[in-house]
């Protein structure tokens, strides 16, 4: 049997309040999982109809609430329907990948491009082949492999800093003196 009764305490931090009847009587406990699941909070003051149970320990509660006052909610079938009506097709899922590949296969050549064209620094008097070293950055004595490339850089990089007393000849203490001066 379905009884009318206004929600008369909440307590939302806990989940739970007492519904008074519209005919009178002992308030009825109610718990937040008997409410109807809209996403709606209880509120003190709405109406309500609900079936009482009783538990194991003989207290009465409500059970079956309906909230006459709160706007019916959609099928379930219903919302499925639109939210797939609302998502993009396969087409329009497809086009920003595709323009997303074409712009790094873009960026990709461009990059190639330009690093394959490098101008070749020219040859130092010493008869090395053109190719044999080229500029990249590298300023310090600790970053060469031989006295050959010390030299090549010193000669025709900017901003190293391998000669230290400005005589021409580089990274003398590791690579152009003694048994590594090659």
């Amino acid at each position: 049997m379905r009884i009318e009764g206004t929600l008369t305490k909440w307590n939302d931090n806990r989940g739970f309040g007492f519904i008074t009847p519209t005919q009178g009587g002992t308030e009825i406990f109610v718990h937040i999982s008997a409410f109807p699941k809209d996403g709606r909070r209880p509120a003190v003051g709405e109406q309500l109809t609900f079936e009482v149970e009783t538990d194991a320990a003989g207290k009465k509660r409500a059970k079956n609430l309906l909230c006459p006052d709160r706007p019916a909610v959609r099928p379930r079938s219903q919302s499925s329907r639109s939210r797939r009506s609302e998502r993009p097709g396969l087409i329009l899922r497809l086009v920003p990948l595709v323009l997303l590949v074409a712009l790094a296969s873009y960026g990709y050549s461009e990059y190639s491009r330009r690093t394959s064209h490098r101008p070749v620094v020219a040859a130092l008097s010493g008869g090395l082949p053109t190719s044999a070293f080229r500029c990249d950055g590298r300023t310090h004595c600790s970053q060469m492999t031989s006295c050959a490339e010390a030299t090549f850089f010193l000669r025709n990089c900017p901003y190293v800093q391998m000669d230290g007393n400005h005589d021409g000849v580089p990274c003398e203490q590791q690579w152009c003196t003694g048994p590594f001066a090659k």
